[in-house]
């Protein structure tokens, strides 16, 4: 049976790879909405080939751009993030991808489970800041929360059929970014295009820029307790430079499970729209016999200090994971734009997370007052240092 799919972030990344895979199985899925940012170019082309009953653009503006360029479609445009909402909400939604960056993925996200839909979720943030109130609100709705991250997806496939008081420990790898070989010394002097060059995956830049930090596999590790209802001494990170195996899951008969596959990113996104079945996917085959070695290494956190905050906030919870996620999203713009160099980003954020009394979080607009205050404080400490 023919589904029904709207994509949050169409023009980024996991959207353009969800599109791909959408167009591989035509027969099974149709596009219904699509929500961008700024790209209006981008959209277009998604609009005329795809056909959409609704988009949403980020400025009024570009909205009224695609809304005169179709008017013939009879395609209806809004904007805004409650253009994004309306999209996640669409009562003809069977899937709702969610792909936006950053915490303004979070109250489409909550749309969509309120709405009690599948969502493919590649928005780590929304679940790293409200983890519990979406698992709670999905328990409500019956939306199911499926990962798209690799890693995440990789441990969701380990566990299908596996009963979750067996699972020992959960370990998710990390490629290591550009830096996993560079000596600890230099990276003082890495630069913005250095870190922007990752070694194995083509993300966003704030994604991009998290990997090389290893903030993403500490957002992930956040992540992981809420989707898989795991304690904080269950997960861990390994380096793995090949990036074949994904996640590994050790239960506690000492069996190990691993996830292992090419490094795209359709692959996961496929499996979240197509679970619980799978269909022949847009990629080449992993050939086990070209494969040389599988390595894995312990995080050195002296390199990655960051790890070592993110362990932190997993272990403290409430408003501490809030805070991190505010304090990097502000860091890696400034550090995007050359207002900070790469080896002041560990101590920005150290110094806007260590300035924030961890409480209780009740509801999303305690998180998005939180998030708030944490931006504004890490926005004076880079003022201070420009």
């Amino acid at each position: 049976m023919m589904k029904n799919v709207s994509i949050l972030g169409s023009t980024g990344s996991i959207g353009r790879n969800t599109l791909q895979v959408i167009e591989h199985l035509s027969d099974k899925f149709n596009i219904v909405g699509l929500a961008a940012g700024k790209n209006t170019k981008l959209l277009k082309k998604q609009v005329e080939k795809f056909k959409p009953k609704v988009v949403s653009l980020e400025r009024t503006e570009d909205a009224q751009e695609i809304m005169q360029a179709y008017s013939h479609l009879g395609l209806r445009v809004v904007s805004g993030r409650e253009g994004a909402e309306e999209i996640a909400q669409i009562e003809d939604n069977d899937i709702v991808v969610c792909a936006i960056t950053g915490i303004n993925g979070l109250l489409p996200t909550l749309a969509a489970v309120k709405a009690g839909k599948r969502v493919a979720l590649a928005n780590k943030e929304s679940m790293v800041v409200a983890g519990s109130l979406l698992k709670k609100e999905a328990n409500r709705t019956g939306a199911e929360i499926i990962p798209v991250d690799s890693e995440h997806s990789g441990v969701f496939q380990c566990l299908v059929k596996e009963n979750r008081e067996n699972i020992k420990r959960v370990i998710l790898t990390a490629s290591g970014g550009p830096f996993f070989r560079t000596p600890k010394e230099d990276m003082q002097k890495i630069t913005l295009e250095e870190a922007l060059n990752h070694p194995r995956w083509k993300m966003g830049a704030k994604v991009t820029i998290d990997s090389a930090t290893l903030m993403n596999k500490g957002l992930e590790l956040i992540e992981a307790k809420w989707l898989f209802d795991l304690h904080p001494q269950q997960l861990e990170i390994l380096i793995h430079p090949q990036s074949i195996v994904h996640s590994l899951v050790e239960m506690k008969d000492g069996s190990v499970l691993a996830q292992m596959s090419t490094t795209d990113m359709r692959i996961p996104i496929q499996y979240a729209l197509t679970y619980p079945q799978r269909e022949k996917a847009p990629v080449a085959s992993l050939d086990l016999s070209q494969i040389q070695s599988l390595d894995f290494f312990e995080v050195d956190t002296n390199k990655f200090p960051l790890i070592k905050i993110a362990r932190l906030a997993l272990k403290e919870g409430g408003s501490f994971p809030v805070a991190l996620n505010a304090a990097n999203e502000e860091v890696v713009d400034a550090f995007l734009k050359k207002k900070l160099r790469f080896s002041e980003v560990y101590d920005v954020i150290r110094e806007a997370v260590e300035a924030h009394d961890t409480r209780e979080v009740n509801s999303i607009e305690e998180i998005f007052q939180i998030d708030r205050e944490i931006k504004m404080k890490t926005r004076k400490i880079i003022e201070q240092r420009c």
